[in-house]
């Protein structure tokens, strides 16, 4: 059993795969003066910002968003626009996770494994 274990992990290893991760549509409805901070707030969470548009006195920014790093954003809008936006999510597709974040979860699982043998 263990040596099963040890040629699939080495097999699979050597297959390269690729980690993919659930990337959502996403609408933030957002007073004009606090646009640059909500735009500024997506990109810091590698958010893809795919157009704007003007609403009943709002401005509504359209993006595809990473699922990870919607786990707190309802607080950092209402922090960053004093409870005045609101945003909404839909599932979009499952896209390939970038090479550093993918090497760094690569490294954190490999030291788990090394800490299971000890």
């Amino acid at each position: 059993m263990l040596a099963a274990r040890r040629a699939f992990s080495d097999a699979f290893k050597e297959a390269g795969p690729k980690i993919l991760e659930p990337i959502y549509d996403l609408e933030v409805y957002v007073p004009d003066d606090f646009m640059g901070d909500v735009m500024s707030d997506l990109q810091g969470r590698r958010a893809l910002i795919m157009g704007m548009d003007s609403e009943a006195g709002y401005q509504k920014l359209m993006a595809k968003i990473p699922l990870k790093e919607l786990s707190n954003y309802s607080i950092s809008l209402s922090s960053l626009t004093g409870g005045r936006a609101s945003f909404t999510t839909k599932f979009a597709s499952y896209e390939l996770v970038p090479n550093e974040i993918q090497q760094m979860l690569i490294k954190e699982h490999e030291e788990e494994l090394a800490n299971e043998e000890e």
